[in-house]
């Protein structure tokens, strides 16, 4: 038997025993090192089930009571027979997109968009908050020497900004507004400044979080309940707006202010999940030739570029680490300190095995 973290259900997380799964043909045996605890899983917690399946999951075939943690760092400990490009010892960061691999999106190499998609650590086949997991050959992804677990662990939300970016018209001297001081926010102002972006703009109202952005690399933070943001963003243009815009907040005023602060044929890219239907002021849209568009987790490949990031030391995203916990405070010290005090955290860790 091992120990998991699951999800019963809304404000309902264990530490369970359950059975260790064995390693069959084309899999791999984790023991996860560092376990990274992400909005998703608090939107779960405080209102769920919404993405943890409460029927078998199409591809998974499993439902709640779910092993939660899809945002994991680890150490190979056992490989399928047919698996020969992965060795026992080996550090490794896990991509959790599960796809089914037939449908168009899939087909097209879009797995992010995969008609039945779902995540390790949400969505079945375990998850990072247990003793050991079980995974596809195809999420595994080794962390270079120079790059340690904790790192490791943040490798996925990183993926999602890298994936935005690259997903933008993004061009070298292009000027950018960045929405929301969150997770995913932060790791766009990172992954921008990595990147080479020369003008970013930031917008958030927590205090603590704006001085994150600054220090991750924002040269210019904006508080939309003090600073006129169209103005400023504009002020800052030269008087045409940005370029190009990450939306990581999802919120409504912010996204009327966003698409007026993009200019004449701009791009809006949301990363945000929102929580309510959003409205959108087309005529802002479409007076200004603006282009809106969406962008979901990541595809193959951008854990590669993230990694390699890290390693190189074009990104730099340990300060992200506000706070390492063990297996059994995920609930006091992990989502109910995300909860009650967020502008305190930007990303709690969970040591499962150190």
């Amino acid at each position: 038997m091992m120990k998991a973290v699951r999800f019963h259900g809304k404000g309902d997380i264990r530490l369970d025993d359950i059975e260790v799964p064995t390693c069959g043909k084309g899999q791999v045996k984790v023991k996860p090192a560092y376990v990274g605890i992400c909005g998703t899983d608090l939107h779960e917690y405080l209102g769920g089930a919404n993405l943890i399946p409460t029927t078998p999951h199409p591809i998974t075939k499993e439902k709640i009571p779910l092993t939660l943690g899809h945002e994991f760092s680890g150490v190979v400990e056992e490989v399928g027979d047919d698996v020969t490009d992965v060795k026992m010892g080996q550090r490794v960061s896990v991509q959790p997109i599960i796809y089914d691999g037939t449908c168009g999106a899939c087909r097209d190499g879009l797995i992010n968009c995969c008609d039945n998609n779902g995540f390790i650590g949400l969505s079945g086949w375990g998850g990072g908050l247990s003793e050991h997991v079980v995974v596809p050959r195809a999420a595994i992804y080794e962390i270079p020497d120079s790059v340690s677990m904790k790192l490791g662990a943040l490798t996925e939300p990183l993926s999602v900004a890298w994936h935005s970016i690259d997903i933008s018209p993004l061009k070298k001297g292009d000027k950018v507004l960045v929405l929301g001081g969150g997770p995913i926010g932060l790791g766009v102002i990172q992954c921008l400044k990595a990147r080479g972006a020369e003008t970013i703009i930031a917008s958030e109202v927590s205090p603590r979080r704006k001085e994150f952005m600054k220090n991750f690399g924002a040269h210019h933070v904006l508080d939309p309940t003090q600073d006129d943001i169209v103005a400023r963003v504009r002020e800052i243009c030269g008087g045409v707006g940005a370029d190009v815009g990450f939306d990581a907040a999802g919120v409504q005023v912010g996204l009327n202010q966003a698409l007026k602060a993009i200019r004449a044929q701009g791009t809006l890219v949301n990363i945000a999940v929102w929580e309510k239907p959003a409205q959108l002021q087309m005529n802002d849209i479409v007076f200004r030739e603006r282009k809106y568009i969406g962008t979901t987790t990541f595809v193959a490949g951008d854990f590669r570029h993230v990694l390699d990031a890290m390693a190189s030391g074009s990104l730099q995203p340990e300060p992200m680490i506000t706070k390492v916990i063990k297996m059994d405070e995920v609930e006091e010290k992990g989502f109910k300190a995300l909860i009650e005090e967020k502008d305190k955290h930007v990303k709690i860790l969970v040591e499962v095995n150190p």
